[in-house]
């Protein structure tokens, strides 16, 4: 179910709350809105809320048994990655970004924010359909930079039917062909990355896949392998 909204503060925030409140809400839920004035992503940055650009979220309950919750980011780049690459065919430099950006090239064009709520897992994704903010220090691109945008309401159908596959794959299969696949939608092996560590610590070195587990190996100056399990990664100039 795609639920849409004209206005709201946060999607995420919305749906966390409604579960906060007793509210039973089914997997697969969507809530999408036409416009966000309290927006945020990782790291609690604002997010742009452009009309005409998709900014939602849905949830997913855990259940015994699922990989853990984290790689549930992986699971969102993979479906935003074909969503969007649906809507550019030919686009050969469409490229995730650890943990759960879609890249053009060096731009970002799409992005994730997972927030938990007991077991329930809210996914709010972000996309530039038709406006890319500006934003200091780093490339934004919308996909009407790239091609024709997809009208909202059509690539929110798109990416509900997307997640859903990627979900069930990743429940029935687990996380080793998930990573497989994600790798190799990735930029190369050998990429220059720079990690800014949530205890602000600054990390440079060449990227080397990801481990069984999901977490970005980073491959140091020294041919030491570093593994990464939360930060804030950026393509390095």
């Amino acid at each position: 179910m795609i639920e849409k909204v004209t206005e709201t503060g946060s999607t995420n925030s919305d749906l966390l709350q409604r579960l906060s409140g007793g509210e039973r809400l089914s997997e697969g839920h969507w809530l999408v809105a036409d416009r966000q004035n309290e927006g945020r992503g990782r790291q609690r940055r604002d997010w742009f809320d452009g009309v005409g650009n998709f900014m939602g979220s849905t949830l997913v309950h855990r259940r015994l048994g699922d990989p853990s919750a984290e790689t549930l980011a992986l699971v969102a780049g993979l479906a935003l990655h074909e969503a969007v690459a649906w809507h550019l065919p030919g686009q050969a430099e469409l490229r995730l970004k650890w943990p759960n950006d879609v890249m053009a090239g060096d731009a970002k064009v799409a992005g994730v924010l997972l927030e938990a709520q007991g077991d329930t897992v809210v996914v709010g994704i972000g996309v530039n359909l038709v406006n890319a903010p500006l934003v200091p220090g780093r490339k934004t691109a919308a996909l009407s930079d790239l091609g024709t945008a997809p009208e909202r309401d059509l690539f929110a159908e798109d990416l509900a039917r997307s997640f859903a596959t990627e979900l069930e794959r990743w429940r029935s299969a687990g996380l080793a062909p998930l990573i497989r696949r994600w790798t190799t939608l990735a930029h190369p092996p050998g990429t220059p990355l720079v990690v800014e560590e949530p205890g602000g610590e600054r990390v440079q070195g060449q990227f080397a896949g990801l481990s069984e587990q999901g977490a970005l190996q980073l491959r140091l100056a020294d041919g030491a392998m570093r593994t990464i399990h939360a930060g804030e990664v950026n393509l390095a100039e």
